[in-house]
């Protein structure tokens, strides 16, 4: 499976982000390994931060927001980085 691919399930639920992980972490690429980071890191904040009241909300639609611009940029097979926190992620997470 190519990087691509992977990215691309990795957009999948949670399941599907599992499974790009582990077939990503025998044959590592770069571009799946890229958005398999920014992935955790739009999954992560999307869960923390949904616990505060009201803002919750409002975060769950910029979350789903940073998943389709992820989602969007994979298929295209271009590296685009989640805007303002995808810096964040991939220097947080380099070790996936």
């Amino acid at each position: 499976m190519d990087g691509k691919t992977k990215a691309i399930v990795a957009h999948i639920t949670i399941i599907g982000w599992i499974i790009a992980l582990i077939l990503n972490s025998s044959e590592k690429d770069e571009f799946a390994s890229y958005y398999i980071r920014q992935l955790l890191g739009i999954y992560l904040l999307g869960l923390v931060l949904s616990f505060i009241p009201v803002i919750g909300w409002i975060v769950s639609i910029v979350v789903i927001v940073f998943w389709v611009l992820s989602l969007i940029g994979s298929i295209q097979g271009e590296k685009k980085e989640t805007p303002l926190v995808g810096k964040y992620f991939q220097e947080w997470f380099k070790s996936i």
